[in-house]
């Protein structure tokens, strides 16, 4: 069986992704399997021994003021290894028109997606021949789940796998920067891809402040491509001169939230990472929703503001009433104590051995 899976972007979307894939490899270990993705998000399923092939396509360049014809002629442009490929199924995880687009463009005879009541863009519907119904309130992971056991008729795993495989240069990577810590260390993330997903630089120097005080870890600012001068900002912010900074590649942050004590960040694909790497999470949660887009660990922790009524569904990228991310220090310090509290302990003492 030829399969070819549809989730473009972004970071975090593919992540939570890789369950439903891994479900599909486990179930079909001898099918050849193929993932269409954006080069811009492709970063973590390169080199990934259980994809038969990536395929990396880049829409940015036609995407915007064009019409829909031109859509459809630069992803066909952009598809033709994909025709060729005498697919038996495709399945869009994505739900957008151009994704579903992609799974007319592939020849599959059976296409699979959500309904329309499901899908972000209803009219991505048309386009395949195989609908199936997963409630928006459910957690994106499941949601996935739930496409592919229909897809393809099998169970839904009770544990979830993120099949994600860094080399040992992501490895050496991780161990480098963990060797800065000097021992425990809690891994503070400040970015986030919405400006309305961000908590304050400020308020992430204050919190290493009262991490590094009364719970011994040595906080550590991790930040990605053009936020350096937020993460200076957050060191600028602290008083205990106990911060420090990194920005490691995605894999070695995987590798790095391997051995972190505890991880802060808001709702961003390296939160989805450090998730996938089973760090114990605290997320800090404002216009979006952590049921279903947080952890799917029982045991990881949303802090967030939770008496106002503007942020029921609210999503928005810009707001002129943004307060749902105005969390006190505080707030997510208890968070994060409350989270360690739940975590095996021992993996403190673990990661000392591992950096020494």
């Amino acid at each position: 069986m030829r399969i070819l899976l549809i989730k473009l972007s972004a970071i975090g979307d593919i992540v939570h992704t890789l369950p439903a894939f891994s479900a599909v490899r486990q179930a079909l270990p001898d099918a050849e399997i193929d993932w269409v993705a954006e080069s811009s998000a492709a970063e973590i399923l390169r080199g990934n021994r259980l994809i038969n092939r990536l395929i990396e396509i880049d829409t940015k360049h036609f995407r915007k003021n064009r019409s829909g014809r031109d859509l459809v002629a630069g992803l066909r442009m952009q598809t033709a290894a994909i025709r060729d490929s005498n697919y038996d199924v495709a399945v869009d995880f994505q739900g957008l028109i151009k994704s579903a687009i992609i799974a007319r463009l592939s020849g599959a005879p059976l296409r699979f997606g959500y309904s329309r009541e499901s899908l972000r863009e209803p009219a991505a519907a048309i386009f395949y021949n195989q609908r199936i119904a997963a409630p928006q309130n459910h957690h994106i992971i499941y949601r996935h789940l739930q496409l592919a056991a229909s897809s393809f008729g099998i169970p839904i795993p009770k544990t979830l796998d993120f099949p994600i495989f860094p080399k040992e240069v992501h490895l050496a990577e991780a161990e480098k920067i963990a060797r800065m810590a000097g021992g425990p260390f809690a891994m503070l993330n400040i970015g986030g891809g919405w400006p309305t997903k961000l908590w304050s630089a400020e308020r992430f120097g204050q919190l290493g402040d009262l991490i590094a005080e009364h719970l011994g870890l040595r906080p550590i600012i991790v930040y990605g491509p053009g936020e350096e001068e937020i993460a200076n900002s957050a060191v600028a912010s602290s008083k205990s001169g106990a911060l420090i900074t990194s920005s490691p590649s995605l894999k070695g942050f995987f590798a790095l939230a391997r051995l972190a004590s505890v991880y802060v960040g808001g709702d961003t694909g390296p939160t989805h990472l450090a998730v996938a790497a089973g760090a114990p999470v605290v997320g800090i949660y404002g216009p979006t929703d952590w049921r279903r887009n947080g952890s799917p660990c029982p045991e990881d922790l949303e802090t967030g503001r939770n008496d106002i009524e503007c942020r029921k569904n609210c999503y928005r990228r810009s707001c002129d009433n943004w307060i749902c991310m105005d969390i006190e220090v505080k707030a997510v310090f208890a968070a994060v104590a409350r989270r360690l509290n739940a975590a095996v302990f021992e993996k403190l003492n673990a990661n000392t051995e591992a950096i020494k």
